[in-house]
């Protein structure tokens, strides 16, 4: 064995198990934890002592080419969406190669070291020369071997209202893009929007990819462009291959329309993802009081059986100028956000940073998961339970990728000086 796992709690699996990973890399076998065996003599060994095993975190919506640019060349002063794009787009000139390579991998950096090795990325193309582009496919290929990076062909400044929109789009397919983007709430008008929906299915579809769209991210209850797509997805077939991301205005849409919007997203089967840091911060900003917090409709898309994921998307840039990358604060802001508190929700939302999110990426069981013949790509947990792990915002003890361990946090304890009881080492947020 290249490497055993041993007494590690599962997802969904009672008791403790061991974990063997072949020479390929491979979860060779998941078996009941034996405490009276003998642990191989050459290999890697790692005692769970209890922890959590669980797949790879996956982020399913970033941008890796705005990431660290917040401030450059002037603050979002405003916090609106629409200044974060005026700012990019005046940071957009300068751009160079390096200058994404560096920032870019600075952020996949951190997301290993958070057990993130799924990410999808939405990579500006509506500059002429894709620079943020080319760099992104270079660092795809860079990174190849620990990571999994699905580059999306974004079109910020739109498609059909963009000069040159559609060419720019198609020749970012063309050079190698993943996944077919659109922002029709962006566009000119309501026929512009649907026009470019059109336009990023018909792309999808003539070169076998899958669709990511931002859409109806803004607070009009009249912006209506997820029934486009999601129309686009059931008719076309791609259903699931489909994703919106945001879809903010359905936190405005009143009873009688969001019912009959649910039933279409349930048929059509495409993924929603909602970003709750980008969000709660960008929507409501021209609102008085009640102020509208921005969020998609996360607990009754999920309850209606609708594929709902979180991303963290912006990490220090024109739309937020904060973020770690951490999909454990996402999963906690979001969880909080769309009150998913009660009993079943709160695994629910690390089911959103786990395998929901590796659905709207189409990672299948030979891709994902702590299976047999699976890669050996997981990360160990210091707490028993997914409730824990939000809860505490612990880091992993152990990142291993295709079978090599990637990344190691050795736990640092608290010693505290309490009134009559002198120096000791104490958990800081003991379990419940």
């Amino acid at each position: 064995m290249r490497m055993i796992v041993r007494g590690a709690r599962l997802l969904h699996t009672d008791g403790l198990s061991d974990v063997e990973v072949g020479e390929d890399g491979r979860i060779a076998r998941v078996v009941p934890h034996d405490d009276q065996k003998e642990p191989p003599a050459t290999g890697v060994l790692i005692e769970a002592h209890g922890g959590l095993l669980s797949a790879p975190f996956v982020e399913p919506h970033i941008h890796l080419d705005t990431a660290l640019t917040a401030g450059q060349p002037r603050p979002n002063a405003s916090g609106t969406l629409w200044e974060g794009i005026a700012c990019w787009s005046e940071r957009k000139g300068t751009l160079t190669r390096e200058d994404v390579i560096t920032r870019a991998t600075q952020v996949l950096r951190w997301q290993a070291s958070h057990g993130v090795l799924h990410v999808r990325t939405h990579c500006d193309v509506t500059d002429p020369s894709l620079t943020a582009l080319d760099a992104l496919l270079e660092v795809r290929d860079r990174v190849r071997d620990v990571m999994t990076l699905q580059i999306v062909a974004f079109p910020q400044e739109g498609i059909v209202s963009f000069p040159d929109g559609e060419a720019l789009l198609r020749e970012a397919v063309t050079r190698g893009a993943d996944v077919v983007g659109a922002i029709p709430h962006f566009e000119d008008t309501r026929e512009d929007g649907v026009a470019s929906l059109r336009t990023a299915f018909a792309l999808a579809e003539e070169h076998g990819l899958r669709v990511d769209a931002h859409c109806d991210e803004i607070d009009d209850e009249q912006s209506r462009f997820v029934e486009v797509l999601a129309t686009l997805a059931l008719r076309s077939g791609l259903g699931g291959r489909a994703t919106a991301s945001h879809t903010t205005a359905m936190g405005s849409y009143n009873g009688a329309y969001s019912y009959k919007l649910q039933r279409l997203l349930v048929r059509s089967g495409i993924n929603l993802v909602s970003n709750p840091f980008a969000n709660l911060n960008l929507q409501g900003r021209f609102d008085g009081y009640p102020r509208r917090r921005g969020l998609t409709q996360v607990k009754e898309m999920l309850a209606a059986g609708v594929n709902v994921a979180f991303g963290h998307d912006d990490v220090m840039d024109p739309w937020n100028a904060l973020g770690t990358a951490n999909p454990l604060q996402t999963a906690l802001v979001g969880l909080y956000a769309a009150q998913l508190t009660g009993a079943g929700e709160i695994p629910a939302a690390f089911s959103m940073v786990t395998d929901r999110a590796a659905r709207v990426l189409g990672l299948d069981a030979s891709e994902y998961g702590i299976t047999e013949g699976a890669p050996a790509s997981f990360v160990l947990l210091p707490v028993p339970t997914p409730e824990e792990a939000i809860r505490r915002q612990v880091r992993p003890r152990y990142v291993v990728s295709r079978g090599s361990v990637l990344a190691e946090t050795r736990p640092a304890p608290t010693r505290l000086s309490w009134p009559g009881e002198g120096p000791s080492e104490v958990d800081f947020i003991p379990s419940a």
